[in-house]
């Protein structure tokens, strides 16, 4: 008799916890509300890509200082990224004749195969 209504009880219980949160979404709702959101998302993204002219003037198709100042920030990056790259090889680099001064530091490319086997072949291909 005890164990029935122990029975009932984790049944009571379970039917309490099956039950509908007045929280719930149904997934018809979620996808719905996900493809509003997308939408909108895809409709703000159009619309910076195609500039809003609220916000930018209209000029010629020459190029501004600005660009040029854009431009010439960007090849002073690719600079510093391919003299790092170099230094890197240097460091622990394959040393071969396509990529030279790759003598490479045995300490640490020790280390280096620590981390990942192929650290150095890594290295050696991005300072091509």
């Amino acid at each position: 008799m005890e164990h029935n209504a122990q029975r009932a009880q984790k049944e009571d219980i379970m039917a309490k916890n099956t039950q509908r949160s007045r929280y719930s979404t149904s997934r018809r709702s979620l996808l719905l509300k996900g493809l509003a959101v997308g939408g909108a998302g895809a409709l703000g993204a159009g619309l910076l890509t195609n500039g809003v002219p609220a916000f930018a003037k209209e000029r010629s198709s020459g190029i501004t200082r600005g660009d040029v100042a854009i431009l010439r920030f960007l090849a002073a990056i690719e600079i510093l990224e391919t003299d790092l790259w170099q230094q890197y090889n240097e460091l622990g680099g394959i040393p071969d004749s396509e990529v030279p001064g790759g003598t490479a530091s045995a300490p640490y490319v020790n280390a280096l195969q620590q981390l990942d086997g192929d650290m150095s072949q890594y290295i050696h291909d991005n300072t091509e």
